[in-house]
């Protein structure tokens, strides 16, 4: 197959997927990108903008956007995948009987679900029923306004079957963006999802004053309760080294571009959580992922004291002033 006949169908047309799209546009994939709003899809098409994210940067010509499901996977040789991880398993549903038999799907999502406690390469599978070697996880330090603008970035392509691993790399590899391949799913799906509660925490002690000593112990410490989550469910350590644990992490917390990290300065600021929710304006995965995390981690006898402070101060068990005291007040140990 040669390369210009590769094409890849985007769910949705947000930040992120539209930047993947680019991406992939930009690596020589034909894209067709799936929006829910038909205002949207015809801009993307006619003007080559999306309005609603990117008004300013033009969009590759071989990108094209529909709000017809079926349309837009119609001979999709990928299903890219960037859609709010609480709404996967009902959307995944509706798409599903419009999937190739050799469609691969690749998942951007950084969310666990909730109740279920599954990530999204895990409600992928259950719900289509495809095999885990034809879904990949893309995760990284990938913040989507720096990739529009064509800045470097690097990200892990994780899946059990390498070849399927190297498919995804040559659709998506760009002299901007550089791709990695990995087997450990876990571990890569787990960074991506811890560290956006972490980036709630740093954004909240930045909100509070906190100084950048509080703001890189909480970055440090948050890593460590990453890796032993990701470990005692079977990810290897260095994967939480690499670009889907340690650079994910350092991008989000450190960023004002990122929207968890701005979600957690507005509540430090004394925002209520829906007016931190309006404030931020786009789906902030920490906030609905803490919950099942920490489940996770009680599953598993995990200590993940940052996650448990964030999820208690998002469901309101605790104030702001408890939480930063609660984080301070733990009994001091040695550090692993």
């Amino acid at each position: 197959m040669t390369q210009n006949r590769v094409r890849a169908a985007v769910f949705s047309a947000g930040s992120w997927g539209t930047a993947v799209g680019k991406i992939m546009a930009d690596a020589g994939t034909n894209v067709v990108m799936h929006a829910r709003r038909s205002e949207i899809a015809d801009a993307i098409t006619t003007t080559h903008r999306n309005p609603g994210y990117f008004p300013d940067i033009e969009l590759p010509h071989n990108l094209t956007a529909t709000t017809d499901a079926a349309a837009a996977l119609d001979g999709a040789d990928f299903l890219v995948l960037s859609i709010p991880a609480q709404s996967l398993r009902a959307s995944l549903a509706a798409w599903a009987p419009h999937i190739g038999t050799d469609t691969v799907i690749v998942s951007l999502m950084k969310g666990i679900e909730v109740g279920s406690g599954l990530p999204a390469s895990q409600v992928i599978t259950e719900v289509t029923g495809i095999d885990a070697e034809r879904v990949a996880v893309l995760s990284g330090p990938n913040l989507a306004r720096e990739i529009m603008n064509g800045q470097p970035a690097a990200a892990t392509i994780a899946c059990p079957d390498q070849d399927t691993a190297h498919r995804v790399q040559h659709a998506c590899h760009t002299s901007y963006f550089r791709p990695y391949t990995s087997t450990d799913v876990t571990g890569c799906e787990l960074g991506g999802a811890v560290k956006n509660v972490i980036a709630l925490a740093v954004g909240i002690a930045s909100g509070m004053g906190m100084g950048h000593n509080a703001q890189a112990m909480l970055i440090t410490r948050g890593l460590a309760e990453t890796t032993r989550l990701a470990v005692a469910m079977g990810a290897h350590p260095a994967t939480l080294a690499g670009l889907a644990g340690l650079g994910d992490l350092v991008a989000t917390c450190s960023s004002p571009l990122s929207r968890n990290r701005t979600f957690g300065t507005h509540l430090g600021q004394g925002l209520s959580i829906e007016q931190a929710t309006a404030a931020t304006k786009q789906t902030t995965e920490g906030v609905k992922s803490a919950e099942a995390i920490l489940a996770l981690a009680h599953a598993h006898r995990v200590e993940m004291p940052i996650t448990e402070v964030i999820s208690d101060l998002l469901h309101e068990k605790v104030t702001l002033d408890q939480a930063a005291a609660a984080l301070m007040q733990r009994p001091p140990k040695p550090e692993r």
